[in-house]
């Protein structure tokens, strides 16, 4: 026997046995599909430029850390690569919920 005679046949057991494994092993699950928390009401708009910085790098940190993009790509709008940018546009968007830390009350100890 020669030897393209021999892998000719290791070939078709091969596939024989794929299509053995795909025959048993049935269709698989349908995948779980997450979609982003999108809040209802729209955040309120950011007229600090400090805080607007300090919200979109947390959602970039989150963005980064696996969190899901907020950002339509069916709208029309361009929808940035960068994680840091897609972040500045949720932020921009109002897409975004953050709360603000209450002012602190000054502790004067001559009062």
């Amino acid at each position: 026997m020669s030897d393209d005679a021999m892998d000719a046949s290791d070939a078709t057991d091969a596939r024989d046995a794929i299509n053995a494994i795909d025959e048993t092993a049935g269709t698989p699950p349908a995948p779980v599909v997450h979609l982003p928390r999108i809040p209802e009401q729209p955040a309120p708009e950011i007229t600090s430029r400090f805080l607007f910085v300090d919200v979109a790098a947390m959602r970039a940190k989150q963005l980064r850390n696996g969190a899901l993009v907020r950002l339509d790509k069916n709208d029309g709008r361009p929808v940035p690569i960068k994680l840091e940018r897609m972040a500045m546009e949720e932020v921009k968007r109002q897409l975004v919920e953050y709360d603000v830390p209450p002012e602190p009350t000054s502790v004067n100890p001559d009062e």
